[in-house]
């Protein structure tokens, strides 16, 4: 394969028929899209190394491209370690289908990433990779960074997966959410969302994926805490058809911390 192609290929997921942005011009901006990667690496030199490709070589090329910002985590609980998963803001599916040949003529992507592209089979960055294409909720069409981004501070983030038992009852789900006041009463108790999104492509269909941030683990617990016995929740999971058993077949959670050049 052609060295350039297969340097692209590593950071793009091919495109599924899976609709078009609006053609009518709308207040609310198009809901964005995301490729969620992770890569499984083994202890040893493969998390420095794919650490290098990713900040000197693949973030500033997506950021060239207008992707931004990229977010890189580790994990801490609720996966197997080390890991490292990536986060792509894409503007729209067409996008994502030509951004392998954007990334492939751009010199400066090629150059940076030649220890990468160039490791022996036997001596590889990563062990496997896994990705999913993710589409935001309209009512959140833009990822949030959190305030303590730009400074650097504590950052503990959850991605949280629901698997729901039909199509029809992950879009009750996402009513719940955007239409019914869930994510309000998040807010308002303490739970800090970085985005919400259903899965297009990817494991565990159909499934809404959304990432909170906390400030640490104790923070975590007090606002999950304030949820559970906020009266307005209350009454919402108590709607007829809402309830877990009707929309939600299984839920995990992932923690993360922000790897030093994140820009989530």
């Amino acid at each position: 394969m052609e060295r350039r192609t297969f340097l692209a290929s590593m950071l793009s997921t091919a495109a599924f028929a899976a609709g078009g942005s609006s053609a009518s011009a709308q207040q609310t901006p198009s809901p964005e899209f995301y490729v969620w990667r992770q890569y499984m690496v083994r202890n040893g030199t493969q998390m420095r190394r794919l650490a290098d490709f990713l900040q000197n070589a693949a973030i500033p090329a997506l950021n060239r491209l207008g992707h931004r910002p990229i977010g890189v985590f580790e994990g801490v609980a609720g996966v197997q370690t080390p890991t490292l998963f990536t986060l792509t803001p894409i503007v729209s599916l067409d996008t994502l289908a030509t951004l392998d040949r954007a990334l492939a003529s751009d010199e400066q992507f090629t150059r940076a990433a030649t220890a990468y592209v160039d490791a022996p089979v036997a001596d590889v960055p990563y062990v496997r990779q896994e990705a999913a294409v993710l589409a935001a909720f309209p009512k959140t069409p833009r990822l949030e960074v959190p305030a303590a981004t730009a400074a650097k501070g504590p950052r503990l983030f959850e991605l949280r997966t629901y698997e729901n038992p039909t199509e029809k009852a992950q879009l009750a789900k996402m009513r719940m959410f955007s239409e019914m006041g869930e994510i309000e009463i998040f807010k308002r108790v303490g739970l800090t969302p970085v985005f919400f999104s259903r899965t297009l492509v990817g494991p565990h269909m159909p499934s809404i994926v959304y990432m909170l941030v906390h400030e640490n683990l104790a923070g975590r617990e007090k606002s999950w805490a304030n949820f559970a016995g906020d009266p307005e929740w209350q009454k919402l999971r108590a709607t007829p058809g809402y309830s877990d058993a009707d929309i939600v077949s299984n839920i995990t959670a992932v923690f993360l911390r922000p790897a030093a050049y994140s820009q989530i």
